[in-house]
């Protein structure tokens, strides 16, 4: 009798188990479920991480900015931190927000903000303003990422010289037998051409240039982009690796699938590890 009643109890727990509605789960290149303290182990031992972020998703938003806690609590001053969703040429105004100099009204007349900065990503230039740490914007400034999207790579050797300096240095290479670029011009239809998906590299190569411009040795430089700015360890992580091959990158990809209890075969090798929620997930902001 006693051995029925435990089958019983094993059955019913399962059962509720498999009826939890999980937020999130994480899993490692290969689709097997992992914890987060493997993620922040990992993390603190590279060079660089790259968040790759779903744009719109309150969870990914929310892990972000408890993986900087951790890691600072690891690295300290030794953590560097930077966003695609800050251009590089408001860099200045971003230093002054830090240091106190403007005021939160003066910074947002002043930069360039996405509709989501107020919820998303103010708690981390925040975090680093509190902890006197550096917050890189590593963006190409987007007129010139347009550019490129109407007129090709070539345009950016007329621009002012002076405008390089918020530019990967030229000329920029771009391989667009590389997935990300590839699967950009395919779901184009060639609407655009080769210079939609080189809008896109112009950014990756940009973004690359700013981490590795201000990483130095013994530092960690977190990052927060697109997902499909380092999914499958391509774009960022392609133009980090030209200049240093031995980078230690850690990446993190985001996705969403309608179930989250097992990664799709789809989804494998998104990153190193692959942060998944719901389909039915509330979204931070509607574009």
């Amino acid at each position: 009798m006693r051995k029925i009643i435990l089958i019983v109890a094993v059955a019913l727990t399962m059962f509720a188990f498999k009826s939890d509605k999980n937020a999130y789960m994480l899993f490692d290149a290969k689709g097997k479920e992992c914890h987060y303290a493997k993620m922040l182990e990992q993390s603190k031992d590279a060079d660089v991480v790259l968040f790759g972020e779903q744009h719109d998703n309150p969870i990914n938003h929310w892990l972000e900015q408890e993986l900087t806690k951790d890691l600072f609590e690891a690295k300290k001053d030794n953590l560097v931190l930077g966003a695609e969703m800050f251009e590089a040429d408001d860099q200045i105004v971003v230093n002054e927000y830090l240091s106190g100099s403007l005021t939160e009204k003066t910074f947002k007349d002043e930069c360039k903000l996405w509709t989501n900065f107020p919820s998303d990503y103010k708690p981390l230039l925040d975090f680093a303003k509190k902890n006197k740490l550096r917050f890189i914007a590593t963006n190409i400034p987007r007129r010139y990422a347009n550019m490129v999207y109407t007129r090709g790579l070539e345009k950016l050797d007329s621009i002012d010289k002076e405008a390089t300096r918020w530019i990967a240095p030229l000329p920029i290479a771009y391989d667009k037998t590389l997935k990300c670029y590839a699967d950009i011009f395919a779901a184009a239809k060639g609407h655009g051409g080769e210079n939609l998906p080189k809008s896109q590299a112009v950014k990756d190569a940009t973004m690359a240039y700013f981490i590795l411009k201000n990483l130095s040795a013994g530092q960690t430089f977190i990052h927060y982009n697109g997902s499909y700015h380092t999914d499958n360890h391509q774009g960022i992580v392609w133009y980090l690796k030209q200049v240093k091959p031995d980078l230690k990158i850690v990446t993190i990809g985001s996705t969403e699938q309608d179930s989250v209890e097992d990664l799709t075969k789809e989804n494998e090798g998104l990153g190193d590890f692959i942060l998944v929620t719901p389909t039915s997930m509330s979204k931070s902001y509607r574009p």
